[in-house]
């Protein structure tokens, strides 16, 4: 048996109720990974579940149910604001079946990345075309120095901070970026076209882990995917 754990976040962003909608429902690659909804109560979700809420733009959820009362559930509840800003509350629930602490923390802190970055999305690429891709680093990277090792081959030091704009030596060469995420476990880097997501899974028991999203309807997912997975090849080599 499991045990219930509930992720509360809340916030604003200077966005409307309608574009928050549109990024949960139709452009979840912009900022987390590709994912469709059929839009009704009812209607099928990712990853097999459930409409259980549909109500544009104030109103989503959905929820998986397992055997055994196991259940996963994502909930966005939206209410606009003035000034053109938008009041969110993002619920997360459900059943994590063994190693409680472990799988909490890391969701937790994984669920501040990715709506940070759903805000970065909202606010630099709000509706424009994108190519999502993503990989695993070795298993070499799933160490204890494993985050840190691939800080390093990006070029980032220790007096880095967040909302620097900096050289980084991505997978396709070296470019600028701003640094809109650095956190122990995470990092993030966004070019005039892409947002770079990297996650230090290492710290949870797991490989470092790499995310794209490439707002070029040009870009070349096979390349850069290659590129992508031959560059982390060669900083856990």
């Amino acid at each position: 048996m499991g045990e219930n754990f509930e992720i509360v976040r809340e916030g604003e962003l200077a966005t409307t109720p309608e574009e928050y909608w549109d990024a949960v429902t139709t452009g979840n690659g912009g900022w987390l990974w590709p994912m469709e909804f059929e839009p009704r109560v009812g209607g099928a979700a990712a990853f097999g579940g459930t409409i259980t809420a549909w109500e544009p733009p104030h109103h989503l959820c959905s929820r998986m149910d397992g055997e055994d009362g196991w259940f996963n559930q994502v909930e966005h509840t939206v209410e606009g604001r003035e000034g053109g800003r938008t009041r969110f509350r993002y619920v997360h629930s459900g059943v994590f079946t063994d190693d409680w602490e472990n799988q909490y923390d890391g969701a937790a802190q994984h669920t501040d990345f990715y709506l940070h970055t759903l805000g970065q999305y909202l606010a630099h690429f709000s509706h424009r075309p994108v190519v999502y891709l993503s990989t695993d680093a070795p298993a070499a990277s799933n160490s204890p120095g494993g985050f840190t090792t691939l800080r390093a081959a990006l070029g980032l030091t220790a007096q880095t901070s967040q909302d620097d704009t900096v050289q980084v030596a991505l997978p396709l060469g070296e470019t600028e970026a701003v640094v809109d995420y650095l956190h122990p476990n995470f990092i993030g880097l966004r070019t005039g076209s892409a947002m770079y997501r990297f996650f230090g899974r290492n710290a949870f028991g797991a490989p470092v882990g790499v995310a794209v999203h490439h707002f070029d309807a040009d870009a070349d997912a096979a390349a850069e995917q290659k590129a992508l997975e031959e560059w982390l090849t060669g900083v856990y080599a």
